[in-house]
């Protein structure tokens, strides 16, 4: 019997997931190891049974280790045949999940500096799936790919129009999530599938998207994954004359910079102390109030913004670890949008529960599954063939 392994490599810690090798494969087991080069701990969970326990995790291959340890048990007359990566840059070329030759790797090699929190570490997921499982086809799925399709005016920024040649444009990110709750809507819910739809991915990273018939046609995050809403640790959208400001006057140099907005900004930036939302709703500190407050009226501001991209929304969906459950912070981005006939049940609202609106513009919660996305596309990847003829190879 075949299997198939899922992996999300971030900075800091791998997501992973063991399916069975069916059109709609089955989760077997999930887990992640967190802390990676620090403080590690790995968490499993399979069936009802989870473990949570500290490991020895200094790299990402080590990590991978650790994953594969804590599955064994797991795999008993499973053979991984496939292995699908989350790869946040795919780029201008890649609109579908690709086989990652060599030859692809080194292209997206290329693409680090647009996505230096995420590239570098996805990319060192593959080499350790490739050395741990080297007969096992490697599958990359790409967050940018769902928002290729953007129309020109959400897809380039106001510069000299060789660059958007260049590919200087707006990308979009979290596109495996949106893929993931677009097809349960289609599923689900198909006269709303038709519709005008906000998805709120909020989470650590966090970003909006417009969706008309089931397609990306705006997104908050652009260029990077630095734009938009503020993030655990990332600024969001902020003014080009911030950022030459602090070269110019303040000496800052550039890789210092790039840490700051990275790493030092956004939620923990404001509040001084941390980047999780759920410690910053414990706390009685002004700067944690501050934080939330800034927060919350971002993502206002960027329901406005793309309603107006969409001349109007019929649903308004939250997913990620903040918009699923998070419930004081939903309720608080939403107060003031009946204009756009948003409101909140505070019910069903504290019960995380499905529909959780109580205007005419429908508001949900949705759980999104990535891991789930990647898989599929892995099933579909081994069974129909390798080739793909929407995938162009432009980094010549």
């Amino acid at each position: 019997m075949t299997g198939i392994l899922t992996l999300n490599a971030g900075s800091s810690s791998i997501k992973f997931g063991l399916y069975n090798d069916a059109p709609e494969p089955e989760q077997l087991v999930d887990g992640q190891v967190d802390g990676i080069g620090g403080s590690a701990r790995l968490e499993l969970h399979a069936k009802a049974a989870k473990t949570s326990i500290d490991v020895d995790a200094p790299t990402q291959a080590a990590a991978l280790e650790v994953a594969m340890r804590a599955l064994s048990p797991h795999m008993s007359g499973l053979e991984i045949s496939g292995i699908g990566h989350r790869i946040v840059h795919g780029g201008m070329e890649f609109v579908e999940p690709v086989v990652l030759t060599q030859d692809i790797l080194d292209g997206l090699a290329e693409l680090e500096p647009l996505a230096p929190l995420h590239q570098p570490h996805n990319l060192a997921g593959v080499a350790a799936a490739r050395a741990a499982f080297p007969n096992a086809v490697q599958i990359g799925c790409f967050d940018t790919a769902f928002h290729r399709g953007h129309p020109w005016v959400n897809d380039t920024f106001a510069l000299p129009r060789s660059y958007y040649e260049q590919g200087i444009r707006r990308y979009g990110f979290h596109g495996l999530s949106y893929n993931y709750i677009t097809g349960v809507i289609a599923e689900r819910f198909p006269d709303l599938h038709k519709g005008r739809i906000i998805v709120a991915h909020l989470g650590n990273g966090a970003s909006m998207c417009a969706i008309r018939q089931g397609k990306s046609v705006g997104s908050t995050m652009g260029f990077s994954a630095l734009d938009g809403l503020p993030m655990g640790t990332r600024c969001g959208q902020i003014d080009p004359g911030v950022v030459l400001h602090l070269i110019t006057q303040k000496g800052m140099a550039p890789q210092d910079l790039m840490h700051m907005l990275y790493h030092e900004s956004g939620l923990l930036g404001l509040s001084g102390f941390t980047g999780d939302m759920r410690e910053l709703l414990a706390s009685d500190r002004k700067e944690a109030r501050q934080a939330i407050d800034y927060y919350v009226f971002r993502a206002r501001r960027e329901i406005g913004a793309l309603s107006a991209v969409l001349c109007g929304v019929d649903a308004l969906v939250f997913c990620g670890g903040v918009g699923e459950n998070a419930g004081p912070i939903r309720e608080r981005i939403v107060e003031g949008l009946d204009y756009l006939g948003i409101g909140i049940d505070p019910e069903r609202n504290s019960e995380n529960a499905l529909d959780i609106g109580n205007g005419r513009t429908r508001v949900m919660v949705i759980p999104t599954d990535e891991e789930r996305v990647i898989a599929r596309a892995v099933h579909r990847k081994k069974h129909h063939g390798t080739e793909d003829n929407t995938t162009r190879r432009l980094f010549a």
